[in-house]
């Protein structure tokens, strides 16, 4: 008998893929964790039903995620990650010899201990004397700080669950307190191709476009991801990301990327027409 797992994206739209094992499932005080094994994709992390990340793309996601602000602001010495408890965010981050100080908050210990375990593409992002590990709510983490961070990724699930506190308009305010003059802060936005996720990207990017005054979108395409289409939120006090975009000095880092590259980054900026006037409309 062949098992499949079927991830549902709305009534009307599924994807599925076939499985070798099912090598564990967890109910931890926030969540369902699932982890599987594939014939096409390789090891799965699924949360709550959802596709997390597969081991065949998860590149593309933590290399746009960490990598663009990075190439904009190169001098980023203190950071905050706000999720990504697989680690693959972190793994790109500590790539960088210049960063002096990264504080990871992450809800949910078993998603940090299962991928540690199940996951090993990605747990070497764990092993870095400059992480600082906080296991607790990014919401309350980031209210007291005022000019602490150069930048902010929050690596977040959906805006359900334990990670619809990190799309809110009271926690984008405190974010743009906890960064210091010239900060960034990067987020997962959803997709726009599903009616369901558009009205949660039109609301992520006209929150952060009340608050920051410089608020874009970039895109990249995961396979794996509903639609293959994703998009993340761009927002800083000061720079523009086409426009000091730091080639040279990114260049110097001699970072090996498998996705994200100069020209990737450019042209992550310049969207479809229909996305440019959601974006217009937030």
């Amino acid at each position: 008998m062949e098992l499949w797992f079927t991830e549902v994206h709305n009534k009307n739209s599924r994807a599925s893929m076939r499985v070798k094992e099912h090598l564990i499932s967890v109910e931890s005080p926030f969540q369902k964790i699932d982890i599987l094994d594939t014939y096409e994709y390789g090891r799965v992390l699924v949360i709550d039903g959802f596709t997390m990340l597969t081991e065949k793309d998860e590149f593309i996601y933590h290399e746009m995620i960490a990598h663009v602000p990075m190439a904009v602001h190169p001098h980023v010495k203190n950071i905050l990650i706000i999720g990504g408890g697989d680690g693959g965010t972190l793994r790109e981050l500590i790539k960088y010899p210049t960063i002096e100080k990264m504080d990871f908050v992450e809800i949910d210990k078993m998603v940090v201990d299962l991928s540690k375990e199940y996951l090993p593409f990605l747990k070497s992002g764990f092993d870095d004397s400059r992480i600082n590990f906080y296991y607790q709510d990014g919401v309350e983490f980031v209210k007291d700080k005022e000019e602490l961070y150069d930048l902010i990724i929050v690596d977040s699930t959906d805006p359900i669950g334990p990670g619809e506190g990190l799309f809110t308009e009271n926690f984008y305010k405190d974010a743009y307190k906890a960064l210091k003059e010239d900060g960034i802060l990067v987020n997962q936005c959803e997709s726009v191709y599903f009616d369901e996720d558009r009205k949660e990207f039109e609301r992520a990017i006209g929150k952060l476009k009340r608050i920051f005054p410089k608020t874009y979108a970039y895109q990249a395409h995961i396979p794996t991801y509903p639609s293959g289409h994703w998009l993340f939120g761009f927002a800083s006090k000061r720079y523009d990301p086409i426009e000091n975009q730091n080639i040279l000095e990114w260049q110097r880092y001699n970072i090996n990327t498998k996705y994200y590259n100069e020209n990737i980054h450019q042209g992550a900026f310049y969207l479809p027409n229909y996305i440019q006037e959601i974006i217009e409309k937030a």
